[in-house]
Formats: structure tokens, C-alpha cells, sequence
């Protein structure tokens, strides 16, 4: 019998593949509906394909896979056999479902099929990632420097490194084709990052109060949301007061301030965006 830890780990190596082969299927689609019919090197070593592709007619799945094979050496002693197992898994299924899925362009406006490859393509690339793997490329460099350097997001480096790869669309394509391939890759990164840092449009709400008792058992009880009490001090006053920390559904944010304002009208409150809420009454906190 497996214990609870090896069936979680289990069932997270199952969603980890599953997030690598359904990447690998959405990211692949992206090139033959809307980047290679039209044209736009979306950076990293598939742009270079793309590129050779229509200088040469080289495919861009084989010839892609092809040009990593140098890197997977580099990763397996920087990044360690997991990971490369998993990258070259995903460089495999993603360069044979560019090449394999043979369905026809979406589009022949060029605007169309930058805007909408890039973010098909970017959803692919962050499920990847997710997935504890990379396509190999740009994608491979960038994990292993956001690894060390986390402060440096995927999507920035990649938006980096893959600028390069603009400049040679330029000279072999066209500069109009380059033009759309900046905007290409600019989106992808800002797809990447949004996959990776989760969808999740939960609310986390901060209220400086003096009647913080009053307000947690209202949000408690009309809400079914928690609430957490910190204790602050004011910087100019030194006054002691207490700062309720409550997350909340986008819909549950107008209830909750027409709480505070019921309660408390001299009450200070901020709310921001999280991307990935988890737990009691969100998601799963295993559930990734």
C-alpha cells in the first residue's frame, strides 16, 4: 500500500505530465493556425526554425528539436535529471505536434495571427512550465536563470533573449515581419507569466479599523470568509490599532465594503489582486 505522501506525489508527477503533454498540444497549434502561415518568428530556437522554415522550407518541428539537442547537454549538469527527463519529453511531443497537427491557418492578417499565436502559443509555454519542464531554447536558459536569480521573471528573460532573434527576422524576412514578431514575443511573455502566476481574480482586502472584533464577525458570518488580525502602528501617530487581512471573491468586494462602511466610516482599507488564491474556500492548496 502507498502512503499518503507517495500517492501525493504520485498524483502530482500525473499533473505534471498532464500540464506538459496538454502545453505541448496548445502551444504546437499555435505555430501551423496562426505563426508559420503568417510568417512571425516568435523568438528562442522555433523562431530560428520559423526562419529557416521560410528561407528553406525546413520543417519547423524537426528542425527545431534539432538545433536544442546542444542545450539538454548543458541542462543535465546545471539543472539536474528530472527536470531534463521532463524538458526533453516536452521538447519531443512540442516539436512533433508543430509538425504533426495538420490543421489549416486560422488567419492570413498578419496582426490577427501575431496577436492570437502569441497567446495560444504563451498559454502552451506556461502549462510547460507549470509542468516542471521547458521546451528547451530560450525556455530552458530562462528556467535556469530565474532559478538563480528569481528576481528575473521567465517572461522578462525570454522577452530579452528572444529580441535577437527579431533581429535576424529583419534581414532574412522583412522588417514589417519583425515588427510583428517584437509584438509577438512581448505577449507570449505576458501569457507565460499570467499562466505561471495563476488566473485566480480573488480579492485580498487590508482594513486598518478600531472595531476589527465587529467587522471579522460580520464578514464571518454574511460572508463565510475569514478574516486574520494583525496589529499595526501608525508611523506618524503611534497609535496601536488593529489590521484585518481578508480574502474574498471579486462579487463578495462590494458586500464587504458596504460592511466597513456600516461598522467603521473612519476606516482605512485597501484592496489588491491576487493571482493564485489557495486554500479554505479557493482552491486546493495541492491542487497544482
Amino acid at each position: 500500500m502507498l502512503s499518503f505522501t507517495q500517492k501525493h506525489l504520485k498524483n502530482e508527477r500525473v499533473v505534471a505530465y498532464l500540464e506538459i503533454v496538454l502545453g505541448c498540444i496548445i502551444g504546437g497549434a499555435a505555430y501551423p493556425l496562426f505563426l508559420v502561415p503568417n510568417n512571425i518568428a516568435p523568438g528562442g530556437l522555433t523562431g530560428i526554425a520559423t526562419i529557416f522554415n521560410y528561407l528553406w522550407g525546413w520543417p519547423v518541428g524537426v528542425t527545431s528539436m534539432l538545433l536544442n539537442l546542444p542545450l539538454f547537454v548543458i541542462g543535465w549538469k546545471a539543472m539536474g535529471k528530472v527536470f531534463v527527463f521532463r524538458s526533453l519529453v516536452a521538447t519531443i511531443l512540442f516539436s512533433a505536434f508543430i509538425d504533426l497537427l495538420q490543421v489549416p491557418p486560422l488567419t492570413d492578417d498578419m496582426l490577427l495571427g501575431t496577436v492570437y499565436g502569441a497567446l495560444v502559443l504563451g498559454v502552451g509555454l506556461g502549462l510547460i512550465l507549470r509542468g516542471g519542464a521547458t521546451t528547451g531554447g530560450s525556455d530552458m536558459i530562462a528556467r535556469m536563470v530565474h532559478n538563480q536569480f528569481p528576481i528575473v521573471t521567465v517572461g522578462a528573460f525570454l522577452f530579452a533573449v528572444d529580441c535577437m532573434v527579431i533581429l535576424c527576422a529583419a534581414f532574412t524576412m522583412s522588417a514589417q515581419a519583425a515588427l510583428y514578431a517584437l509584438i509577438c514575443i512581448f505577449i507570449n511573455a505576458k501569457a507565460v507569466d499570467l499562466v505561471l502566476a495563476g488566473f485566480g481574480s480573488a480579492k485580498a482586502c487590508f482594513i486598518i479599523t478600531n472595531r476589527a472584533e465587529t467587522i471579522s464577525s460580520r464578514i464571518m458570518a454574511e460572508l463565510d470568509r475569514g478574516a486574520t488580525m494583525l496589529n499595526a502602528t501608525g508611523a506618524y501617530s503611534k497609535e496601536q490599532r488593529i489590521m484585518l487581512v481578508s480574502v474574498v471573491s471579486q462579487r463578495e468586494v462590494i458586500p464587504l465594503k458596504r460592511i466597513v462602511r456600516a461598522e467603521d466610516q473612519k476606516a482605512f482599507m485597501f484592496i489588491t489582486d491576487t493571482h493564485e488564491t489557495l486554500g479554505e474556500g479557493f482552491s486546493a492548496l495541492n491542487g497544482d
